[in-house]
């Protein structure tokens, strides 16, 4: 059975693997996020690399076929990324926007194998488009009363309690949570890499 290392500290992506049977360690990325594009595809695939790379480059030893998972997501509104709050005024501002409209929701997937003796890169992203009923200034305030809105970007999670005021989605419901796990699955099996240990792997 392979060695699968999650390079996030991210609950939600830890909950989504578990869920899908994965046996898997914990080692979040540490250093600050650099963005180098205003591209969100381009973004989300530098963020996941920097993620996975930072976490395998602390590795000095490690089994061959070894797997370092990074990944990151951002929300972005007429093509403008939105980060994670800076404040409660910054939260509300975000929403506003945000409610009765669509938003995108982009996660880049960075998979780093161990592979004679080296690391070699599978990456990808995954973008959902995200759809808010009209939501009133007492309903945005009460949500951010909860505090629930000041660590995610784009200031709400879905899986949360702003998520009675979603309309609709367009895509993967995972990957607005965070990781899309059915392609990163699919994404692994196209490699002949299984997550797993329901078989060998087919290499």
């Amino acid at each position: 059975m392979r060695k699968i290392i999650l390079a996030s500290a991210s609950p939600r992506r830890r909950e989504l693997l578990e869920r899908a049977g994965l046996s898997f360690t914990v080692m979040p990325a540490s250093g600050e996020e650099k963005r180098s594009s205003e591209d969100p595809a381009e973004v989300v695939l530098q963020l996941a690399r920097d993620k996975a790379s930072a976490v395998a480059d602390t590795l000095a030893e490690c089994e061959e076929g070894t797997l370092v998972i990074g990944s990151d997501t951002i929300v972005v509104f007429e093509n403008r990324i939105l980060g994670k709050p800076k404040d409660k005024e910054d939260a509300a501002q975000t929403l506003e926007k945000l409610q009765g409209n669509t938003h995108q929701v982009y996660t880049g997937v960075s998979v780093l194998e161990r592979k004679n003796g080296q690391w070699t890169d599978h990456t990808f992203y995954e973008s959902t488009d995200v759809t808010f009923y009209p939501v009133s200034e007492e309903e945005i305030q009460a949500y951010i009363a909860t505090g629930e809105p000041m660590d995610k970007a784009g200031s709400y999670g879905i899986q949360g309690l702003f998520g009675i005021y979603v309309k609709g989605i367009c895509g993967d419901y995972n990957n607005v949570v965070g990781l899309p796990v059915a392609r990163l699955f699919y994404e692994m099996k196209k490699l002949g890499i299984e997550l797993t240990d329901r078989e060998d792997d087919k290499r």
